[in-house]
């Protein structure tokens, strides 16, 4: 037995990402590079002119989702994800774009290997999900 064998893999993801800290920092990155980064122009035209709402709303949303409290359903109540995407013109470049740009932002917040992995799968497959054209 390893002492990496003797390390038990958090509960949930939310704990093995570190918290409540941590999620919002990752938020707080992703949102930072959609407004830095050009590659990602076209999922940061479907924002609007301001990210403090949505960078609010993904950290409550996350927290809840990755296994920690339930920020988001306390305020709004269930998330109805795909029906509350549907007046933004999502297609397979904004689903590609958002999944980078959150690939990129675990990758520089320190998200450990295994779970952005993880977490890449479930992402893609929610934002597949979510197209709408």
């Amino acid at each position: 037995m390893t002492s990496e064998d003797s390390v038990a893999t958090p509960a949930t993801a939310y704990e093995w990402l570190g918290g409540e800290a941590a999620v919002r920092r990752l938020v707080d990155r992703f949102y930072d590079l959609m407004d830095l980064e050009p590659g990602y122009a076209e999922l940061r035209a479907t924002h609007g002119s301001t990210l403090d709402s949505a960078r609010d709303k993904l950290f409550w949303f996350l927290c809840g989702w990755l296994g920690g409290p339930d920020h988001y359903q306390e305020r709004f109540g269930h998330p109805r994800l795909r029906a509350r995407h549907l007046p933004f013109s999502i297609g397979i470049r904004e689903r590609d774009q958002w999944v980078a740009c959150m690939d990129q932002a675990m990758d520089e917040v320190g998200v450990p290997e295994a779970l952005r992995e993880r977490l890449n799968e479930s992402f893609m497959g929610t934002a597949d999900w979510m197209r709408n054209r």
